[in-house]
């Protein structure tokens, strides 16, 4: 197989994974009867955000890049103000 070949695969399945994401968060909305944003809304963030973000640096597209490593920063941080926030709710049940 061909090295463009697999960076397009690389590419297509970051973009699958950042994608699912709203399928997650659809679903879990739907169970909910409300708009929720799951935790794993945030890993499937990270996921996809990094695979593009490699294939991004791969194809040395600086816009593509500079979107990416934004986001992936975000979605970071969303998962740390969780982990901060259950952090707090087990000190306040204790």
């Amino acid at each position: 197989m061909q090295e463009t070949t697999i960076w397009i695969i690389v590419g297509l399945v970051g973009q699958a994974l950042f994608s699912a994401r709203f399928l997650l968060q659809w679903l879990a909305s739907e169970k909910a009867k409300r708009s929720v944003v799951p935790k794993a809304f945030w890993y499937f963030s990270i996921g996809g955000s990094a695979v593009l973000l490699a294939y991004a640096i791969h194809r040395v597209d600086p816009v593509f890049i500079l979107g990416q490593a934004a986001g992936f920063a975000i979605y970071l941080r969303n998962l740390y103000l969780l982990k901060v926030e259950h952090r707090a709710s087990l000190e306040n049940d204790a």
